[in-house]
């Protein structure tokens, strides 16, 4: 079976990030019979200079955007509705936060975890953000969403109370940058084809069959 490998770059304060997911996840469901696919989760933070307070998620969307409250509102229906379709969940976010700590667990579940384990901790911590309206800046969320996952919690304790892994994603968020990564989620397959947004499932079945076909 051919195996594609493709490295999502997101971050998960990204609600298109988590339409884009779930729409990925189907399409790799209807092709899973004659396409095998190797994920990976790579960092991108929206605000990485967003501190500790974080910031109201209408106000922050209001002033990057230069959009008025109502328009506001109107996107974050369109992208509830996006999510109902493919089975994600949105509930009002009410701030905007720091998602470093959370990339650093993240690379973490990828390095040291089994197959499947980055997966499922990204779903988790989406789910965490937009679903239950938990803040992943909080190292004891981070903790809690860890244990939901069923990953080693005293292990997850030690990255975080440090610095292990900071270096690691840091470096990776400047390669993505450096590639002319600068809105997600942008996904890249087999490491040279990119498909960019929350896209449809049938966008995402198609990318994937195109690529896996013999050059």
């Amino acid at each position: 079976m051919n195996t594609i490998k493709i490295d999502f770059v997101s971050d998960i304060a990204c609600p298109w990030c988590a339409v884009g997911l779930a729409s990925l996840e189907q399409a790799i469901g209807r092709v899973q019979d004659e396409i095998s696919v190797e994920l990976h989760f790579q960092p991108f933070e929206l605000n990485p200079q967003m501190g500790v307070e974080g910031e109201d998620v209408t106000e922050h969307l209001m002033r990057k955007y230069q959009i008025s409250r109502e328009q506001v509102a109107q996107n974050q229906t369109r992208i509830a509705e996006r999510g109902a379709e493919l089975g994600f969940r949105f509930n009002h976010r009410k701030r905007i936060v720091n998602t470093f700590d959370a990339h650093r667990l993240l690379h973490w579940a990828e390095i040291e975890g089994k197959a499947g384990d980055q997966h499922r901790l990204k779903r988790a911590l989406l789910e965490a953000y937009f679903t239950l309206g938990e803040d992943p800046s909080n190292h004891a969320v981070l903790l809690e969403v860890t244990h939901r996952t069923g990953l080693d919690c005293t292990r997850a304790g030690e990255v975080l109370s440090g610095d292990e892994f900071s270096e690691d994603v840091r470096q990776r968020e400047q390669r993505y940058l450096s590639l002319g990564i600068h809105s997600v989620p942008s996904v890249i397959i087999k490491e040279r084809y990119l498909v960019q947004g929350g896209q449809s499932v049938e966008r995402f079945e198609q990318a994937l069959r195109q690529v896996a076909q013999p050059s």
